[in-house]
């Protein structure tokens, strides 16, 4: 049925740059805000970038100038551009599909930057 699958996680170096990409099934992704959350070991669950269905955008203070959020309806894809990473981005980064009615989360994907 609905099916958010994320790609793209790794290992990357400081400074480096990493995207990540979530494929969406089952849904009428047009009418859908999309958004990325990132869980770190012992941390909460953080919510690091969002786009409404207009293409909006919003985006955690920590990451705001760094990180940026697309969206491609034609694919039903949402994107998350990481550059200039650090150390303290590390963690699972999770998509999230929401509208008045229902909201799904995919399972994750491992972001790891280290030297």
């Amino acid at each position: 049925q609905v099916q958010l699958v994320e790609s793209g996680g790794g290992l990357v170096q400081p400074g480096g740059s990493l995207r990540l990409s979530c494929a969406a099934s089952g849904i009428i992704f047009s009418i859908y805000n999309m958004g990325w959350y990132r869980q770190a070991p012992g941390k909460q669950r953080e919510l690091v970038a969002r786009i409404t269905r207009l293409g909006s955008t919003n985006y955690a203070d920590s990451v705001k100038g760094r990180f940026t959020i697309s969206r491609d309806n034609a694919k039903n894809t949402v994107y998350l551009q990481m550059d200039s990473l650090k150390p303290e981005d590390t963690a699972v980064y999770s998509c999230t599909g929401s509208n008045t009615e229902n909201h799904y989360w995919g399972q994750g994907t491992q972001v790891t930057v280290s030297s």
